[in-house]
């Protein structure tokens, strides 16, 4: 009897919790979102440079290296946005007869906000020495501001469509239950581009319409329905 009478306060103990933890409230799920373009306004630009041999004589990469920090001074590029990114050194065989002549090579990162620049920056260094160039990838410097933003719009949105889909049904909406940003960052900016700039329009300024960036946020909004 002791014992059931024990087991019959314990079913009553996890019924009232039961019914002290469950939500009984209606609600209502809505998704909610808000997007814009914006025009990158900061581009990282990679060159490559490379001695090479001229006749006996080799252009070596110091050489080429002070032409382009010059380059890079002059179009007003600060220190800290044109960095080193890597080193190497190519085997080349000048002569079956002789031994190799090791070539060195190296790669610079550039920080522009504007990309007509990269035009005169390569028109003052030796065309022989460049090796390569691309655009590595780019960014909006105020895209935390725009985050913010569009993140409330898409809230504000959320709560929009709750109030049209309750009010169709003659229902009203209540207070915000629960609320959860959708972690949908825009893809990587990474470009990886081999887009190259040849020495022979350096010399011509042209304006460029770069790609712009989607930029889209969603909101997960659950609100209570008024009685």
């Amino acid at each position: 009897m002791k014992r059931l009478f024990i087991l019959a306060a314990l079913l009553t103990i996890t019924i009232t919790s039961f019914a002290q933890t469950t939500d009984l409230r209606r609600k209502i799920e809505v998704m909610g979102s808000a997007e814009q373009e914006v025009t990158p306004d900061i581009i990282y630009v990679s060159i490559a440079l490379k001695e090479y041999m001229n006749g006996k004589n080799k252009v070596d990469i110091s050489t080429l290296e002070k032409q382009l920090q010059k380059a890079v001074t002059e179009a007003g590029i600060a220190k800290d946005d044109f960095t080193v990114n890597n080193i190497a050194a190519y085997n080349i065989i000048i002569d079956k007869k002789k031994n190799p002549d090791f070539l060195a090579s190296k790669q610079y990162r550039i920080k522009l906000r504007d990309l007509n620049s990269i035009n005169t920056i390569l028109s003052r260094v030796d065309d022989k020495g460049i090796q390569s160039t691309g655009i590595d990838s780019y960014e909006y410097s105020k895209q935390a501001d725009l985050r913010r933003d569009l993140k409330i719009k898409a809230l504000q949105a959320a709560r929009e469509k709750a109030t049209y889909l309750l009010t169709s049904i003659g229902e009203r909406l209540g207070g915000a239950i629960e609320i959860q940003e959708i972690d949908n960052e825009p893809m990587g900016r990474q470009v990886f581009s081999n887009m190259s700039f040849k020495s022979a329009d350096v010399a011509v300024q042209s304006d460029i319409d770069f790609k712009k960036i989607k930029l889209n946020y969603q909101v997960r909004a659950v609100f209570e329905i008024a009685k």
